[in-house]
């Protein structure tokens, strides 16, 4: 026994300085008391304190913040501390105050316990207890010269109405304040260190909010896969007892616009500008690289912002707003509104919030991403977008544009006394589409297409509706067929799209012994006449291995929509504001030099501007004609990529009739087709639109070959022709002159020369994304020609301008 104590002595002797102040003792017996007395004197010290057990925790002295047991340790001793967050530690007392099941606090554990394991996914342990349930909040003070953190006290439960509006020191219960500024009182030195990685890295727990606006959406997720308490998080039941009881996974947010549906709900694939609320996307690790382990944190606050967004598009969504929102208890929620500000200004810059056609009072973004001037070439939809984006961002933008108005191959005519476009004004599928969130800004309605197509034949009989279903089911099984013969095809090995139908058609044909009467021939040419349509060419030129390219990315989904009151009406309320300068100041834009620091865009009147970075929006088929000189050059790869889509074309025919003599046929309908009498005739008119059911409107398509017949035609010959047409379908009937017409000519018009893109034969879709590469960080291109995913649409071209914006503002 001696010798073992003899081994402790040098642990507990004092220092030297210490010793030797000391008298000197001749007996040994005296030298041994003194040494037991110094091990006692630590052995008492160690009861008194205990560290944190937690390696790297810098709390010193921990202090309990659950004070639940009678003999809670408070800032003294107990066997053991344990660490939710460094600065935040409850005692082994109040752990078995909840704990012991024969403890009084333990009923109220297990019952949340319940609750925590029908809702959540996660382990329902005492600590997440204590995070969840027991843990004081956090609340900033809201006056602009404070905003110090304040911790509340335990009965105090934070709602977001109370983080809107607190003040230091503010009473509960209608108790006055009385005394000194409380403001001018010191914030707690444990909210400095929020702020640092390593704090973060100490969270035992992630931040799970309680009441988030992101729940009604989400309830067919696990609430803390999601960035949410299970215990503070609404159910299906509670939120949709009728869908619930149907066994329905996902029910509509009352009062929300029904084309909003940011998140993808639980096993649902394949809709656009959707998101994982369980995952964090590619850019968002690439922008938070430190949430990649544990993305709950972001999640939740990514959730929170999206649903938030979506619940009021009208007004700038603000730290602010958000802040409010974010309920969870103790420190992290602080690291969660510190960590709110990056996130919400990577959203703003990307445009998923904080778009459309809002005007905004302050820069949406802080002062690094303000620093540049831009030059917007071509005012369509594509550079209206950017423009308005970059102008919002906080950044000067000049908008320059060769016609006398804005809106490019959108262009609405109302001489008949509505709008009927004369370029796009259909908007197919509406959900997440950008175009059905500028109308809930604006407070615009869009007429819902139905599904109903009569097809009408010359000589005035509506076809049998089977017929038409038998004749829909071969033609896409033979584009299934070319679907699965370009499987393994190269480039190389591409052909026209038009010559493979007739291939396969053929080979069905004599495989099948199947003998196509006349009628279903002339539907079967209806088909492709409409496959021309949306193609934009005929499709002798349209390549068979990617003439669907954009159709494996998720497309949007949803009504189809007529826009009744024009593209114009969004297009016109984006360039309020901007400033724009038309061809009566510059002509058009004839070189764009981009060889030194600054770019430089010269006008055929000589006018020249310069800017730090140029984007581009005019037409493919300019890009195509060498219309901008650019120097140097621009990249042979980008080059070939222009000219590897082809400039397609369909022009437009509408009419104004002094009453509705088509409505006994049609009987409601919003459109009907035509069935060509030969191939010869096929894209001819091919389908009439009612444009309002109350108006006395048609208009019409003419698309493919037909496109070539009526070129060089007067309008009045191609009304002429058109007359003729209805005159057949409609036999049985007087079809009266109409009042008024009009025929588009894009093919001839200068600044389009064109309608939309298509990849032709040879060519490739990923020719859309190397046209929109920029050059050198100064050049950019938009345009509905540089988005591989929705081409062909006024929908493609503003997110492209949405797009470059972000480019631009983050280069």
């Amino acid at each position: 026994g001696s010798r073992g104590r003899a081994k402790t002595r040098p642990a507990v002797m004092e220092p030297a300085s210490v010793a030797e102040n000391q008298p000197i003792r001749s007996s040994g017996r005296q030298s041994k008391r003194k040494a037991v007395d110094t091990e006692e004197e630590e052995d008492q010290s160690e009861k008194k304190y205990r560290k944190c057990e937690k390696a790297g925790c810098s709390a010193t002295y921990p202090v309990c913040f659950a004070s639940a047991s009678e003999r809670c340790a408070k800032n003294g001793y107990t066997s053991r501390w344990y660490h939710l967050s460094c600065g935040e530690h409850f005692c082994n007392e109040c752990f078995d105050h909840y704990y012991r099941s024969h403890k009084d606090g333990y009923e109220k554990y297990a019952s949340w316990k319940r609750v925590w394991t029908g809702n959540g996914k996660s382990e329902p342990s005492l600590k997440a207890f204590m995070a969840d349930q027991q843990l004081p909040y956090w609340v900033q003070c809201t006056k602009s010269d404070c905003r110090k953190w304040r911790q509340l006290t335990k009965e105090i439960q934070l709602t977001s109405s109370l983080a809107m509006t607190y003040r230091c020191g503010m009473k509960f219960n209608n108790v006055k304040v009385r005394g000194p500024d409380q403001c001018s009182q010191p914030e707690d030195m444990r909210v400095a260190e929020v702020i640092d990685s390593w704090w973060h890295s100490m969270l035992i727990l992630p931040p799970l909010l309680k009441d988030s606006p992101a729940s009604p959406f989400l309830i067919a997720y696990y609430p803390d896969c999601v960035g949410m308490s299970p215990s503070g998080s609404p159910t299906m039941a509670e939120l949709c007892p009728h869908h619930a009881a149907n066994g329905d996974t996902f029910c509509s947010v009352p009062g929300l616009c029904p084309y909003f549906q940011p998140f993808y709900q639980p096993n649902e694939c394949g809709k656009a500008l959707c998101v994982r609320p369980d995952m964090m996307e590619l850019d968002e690790l690439y922008e938070f690289p430190e949430f990649s382990r544990d993305p709950t944190m972001y999640l939740a606050l990514r959730n929170l912002i999206l649903a938030s967004w979506h619940r009021d598009c009208k007004e700038v969504l603000t730290a602010q707003k958000c802040a409010a929102h974010i309920i969870v208890r103790g420190l992290v929620r602080v690291r969660c509104v510190q960590e709110l500000d990056r996130v919400l200004c990577f959203m703003t810059r990307k445009g998923l919030i904080n778009t459309g056609v809002l005007s905004v009072k302050e820069p949406l973004l802080p002062e690094p991403y303000r620093n540049k001037k831009v030059v917007v070439i071509g005012g369509g939809a594509s550079g209206l977008a950017a423009a308005r984006q970059l102008q919002n961002f906080g950044m000067q933008v000049m908008v320059l544009e060769a016609r006398d108005r804005i809106g490019g191959r959108v262009w609405d005519d109302t001489s008949m006394g509505l709008a009927v476009g004369r370029g796009a004004q259909i908007v197919n599928g509406c959900v997440n589409n950008p175009i059905a969130l500028m109308c809930e800004q604006l407070g615009i309605k869009m007429h819902k297409l139905g599904d109903r197509c009569d097809l009408i034949q010359e000589g005035g009989r509506t076809t049998d509706p089977t017929i038409d279903k038998r004749m829909d089911f071969h033609f896409n099984a033979i584009l299934d067929v070319v679907s699965e013969w370009r499987k393994d095809k190269s480039q190389q090995q591409d052909m026209p799209l038009g010559e493979k139908i007739q291939e396969v058609y053929k080979a069905f044909l004599q495989e099948s012994g199947i003998q196509f009467t006349d009628l279903e021939e002339k539907v079967l040419q209806f088909h492709l006449s409409n496959l021309e349509f949306a193609c934009g060419s005929s499709l002798d030129q349209v390549s068979a291995r990617s003439w669907d390219h954009n159709e494996f990315f998720a497309q949007f989904s949803g009504d189809h929509t007529l826009f009744t009151q024009g593209y114009s009406s969004v297009l016109n309320k984006l360039a309020e504001g901007l400033d724009i300068l038309n061809i009566n100041v510059i002509k058009f834009v004839q070189t764009i030099d981009y060889s030194g620091e600054l770019v430089k865009i010269m006008s055929s009147s000589g006018t020249q501007w310069t800017a730090q970075k140029v984007l581009v929006t005019v037409p493919l088929a300019l890009l195509q004609k060498n219309t901008i000189q650019f120097n140097p050059p621009l990249p042979e790869r980008k080059l070939k990529a222009i000219h590897s889509l082809g400039a397609g074309i369909i022009e437009k025919i509408a009419l104004q009739f002094p009453y509705r003599f088509w409505d006994s046929k049609i009987q409601g309908s919003d459109y009907f087709g035509h069935i060509p009498p030969g191939p010869e005739n096929r894209g001819m008119f091919g389908v009439f639109y009612d444009m309002d059911p109350k108006q006395c409107v048609l208009m019409s398509v003419i698309t493919g070959d037909a496109v070539a017949t009526i070129r060089d035609m007067e309008d009045s010959q191609v009304a002429n022709l058109c007359m003729k047409v209805l005159r057949e379908l409609f036999r049985e009937q007087e079809v009266p002159e109409p009042v008024k017409y009009f025929v588009t000519h894009w093919s001839k018009d200068v600044w389009s020369q064109m309608a939309y893109s298509f990849v032709k034969t040879g060519g490739s879709g990923e020719a859309y994304d190397i046209i929109a590469e920029e050059v050198l960080g100064k050049l950019f291109f938009a345009g509905e020609a540089t988005n591989r995913h929705f081409p062909q649409t006024v929908t493609g071209a503003y997110l492209s301008g949405i797009r470059e914006a972000s480019k631009m503002a983050a280069l």
